[in-house]
């Protein structure tokens, strides 16, 4: 299983929010360049990062300190918010990130997302950031009609790499993985799984494991990767016996 430890990019600055607020804010570091080496220098073999401005604003934000991490680290990156039309894909993929997450153009632009996975395979993730169960776009502001499991249906044949299932509910909260949603989106999907949200321990880690699910391709791991509630040589070798 991978672990992708997160990056989120509020005013240059690495943040963890809780719920998906942008006002609750934590700043824990103030140089996202050397964050991203820090995780490298952990053992960490992805990075997962989230312009937050762009994700409100339909636009990439934080682009500097985008490119400060992709010059720091030779980690493969998968980058989210505010990428919502083709020349911003096609811009961030030249620019050397790995994988783009597609979310709220997923719901609002589904064919434009379809195009994009098709012209890369495998280099695009779609996000499904739920809220009560149903889906959350604009930065989750505002809330859909539609489940996880219905907007990833939408995209099995088109190529897409990953379903990026983020629990804002329990976001930034450290009260644990939504293992059951988690897995059941993993059975209903023949799209590889990425959860997100809500871990607080080592043991979340091992219960998402533990699940069985071998759709479940990875999990997210922030707010407890930055207080030392999670410590990366452990969590690395729990995802690594599998």
């Amino acid at each position: 299983m991978i672990l992708f430890p997160a990056i989120d990019l509020k005013n240059g600055q690495c943040v963890r929010l809780k719920r998906g607020v942008m006002e609750d804010a934590t700043v824990f570091n103030t140089d996202p360049a050397a964050q991203a080496k820090r995780f490298r220098d952990q053992g960490f073999r992805w990075l997962h990062c989230v312009d937050l401005n762009g994700a409100f604003e339909g636009k990439s934000v934080n682009a500097d300190a985008i490119k400060s991490i992709r010059a720091a680290i030779d980690l493969p990156i998968q980058l989210g918010g505010g990428i919502r039309d083709r020349a911003a894909v096609e811009s961030w993929l030249e620019a050397g990130i790995t994988r783009v997450i597609l979310g709220t153009a997923a719901l609002t632009n589904p064919s434009f997302v379809k195009e994009a996975a098709r012209a890369h395979p495998g280099r695009v993730v779609v996000g499904a950031d739920a809220k009560g169960g149903k889906i959350a776009v604009q930065g989750w502001a505002e809330v859909s009609e539609l489940t996880p499991a219905e907007l990833g249906k939408r995209f099995e044949d088109a190529g897409v790499a990953a379903l990026l299932f983020t629990d804002i509910d329990g976001d930034g909260l450290l009260q644990g993985v939504n293992v059951k949603a988690t897995a059941a989106l993993a059975r209903e999907l023949s799209i590889p799984v990425i959860a997100s949200g809500g871990v607080g321990s080592l043991a979340d880690i091992e219960a998402l494991m533990a699940a069985g699910e071998p759709n479940i391709e990875g999990v997210g791991v922030g707010r407890a990767l930055y207080d030392g509630r999670v410590d990366p040589a452990q969590a690395l070798a729990v995802a690594g016996a599998a």
